[in-house]
This record gives structure tokens, sequence and C-alpha cells, in this order.
């Protein structure tokens, strides 16, 4: 059908020959896929919160000498926070408490993510991990690299 043409009724697949057409294998049989068991939302919800830690969001750029990863930490306590670097991959970790909650009857609203959480990423440009500075001010965690200056490139003379 051209671009700007109104179809007809006709024309249109409805849900369940839209759904055969991507069912149909090379020989044009339909595969019968079996329906999916109803979800446990509760359950799942359960089992995903204390297998999974919650992942943390980074930023991660240059400037000219150095390279920098930022990373939203607010309630996070600095003894709470652990940093490390091993052959260009970096990970964040700690624990988001929401304090003495042992009162709570019934909750309401929730929404904030509280428990452990991990991020690890490999840095895109080579650093000196010697060479780092980690900061944490207003909630927001700074590392600062030294970039590892690449040589340029220079002329091989042949002989």
């Amino acid at each position: 059908m051209a671009r700007g043409q109104k179809a007809s009724n006709d024309e249109l697949l409805m849900d369940s020959d839209l759904a055969a057409a991507f069912l149909n294998d090379d020989d044009g049989v339909v595969v019968d896929t079996p329906a999916p068991a109803p979800a446990d939302d509760q359950a799942w919800e359960e089992d995903s919160a204390n297998d999974m830690p919650g992942q943390l969001a980074v930023d991660v750029y240059e400037t000219v000498d150095r390279l920098f990863v930022k990373a939203r930490t607010a309630g996070v306590n600095k003894q709470d926070l652990d940093v490390s670097i091993s052959d260009g991959v970096l990970t964040i970790s700690g624990t988001l408490s929401a304090g003495d909650e042992g009162d709570v009857e019934q909750w309401h609203i929730q929404e904030c993510y509280w428990g452990d959480f991990s991020r690890t990423i490999a840095l895109p440009i080579p650093v000196k991990e010697e060479e780092v500075e980690a900061m944490l001010k207003d909630g927001v965690l700074t590392i600062g690299f030294t970039k590892v200056k690449q040589e340029q490139a220079r002329k091989i003379e042949i002989r």
C-alpha cells in the first residue's frame, strides 16, 4: 500500500491474522505456542526483591585530561558505599537503608528503592587506576580518573 493511502477494512489484518503471520514457520504451518502461565505479581516481586540488587544509574563523560563517573546516591552514607576498580572495570555498590520501619502496619504507596545496589561498568578509555579521586557531595558520588595519554602515531622510516 502506498504511503498516504487509506486502507479499507478488508485490507487490514485482524489481531489473530497478525499473530498468525508472525507465528508461521518457513513452510507456512502455524506454530502452536502455549499460552503463558498467569503471573503471580506478588510472588515475582518478593523473589526479585530478594535476589537482585538495584541498579545504580550513572553518567560517564570526559574532559581533555580526565574521565568522570557520576552517580546519584542521595541518602547513602559514605560508610555504606564501596568503590573499586580493576583492569578498567569500575564497580560501585552499597546499601540504601530506609531506617527503622518495624512498626509499619500497612504501606499505601512504596515507590522508593531501599536495599543493596550495584553497578559495574567497563570504562570506555584507558585511565591511570592509581590516580583516582572519589567525592560524595550533596548526594552525588563523583569519581574522577586521569586519562592515559595516547601517544601520537609517529612516522616510521623504511630503509
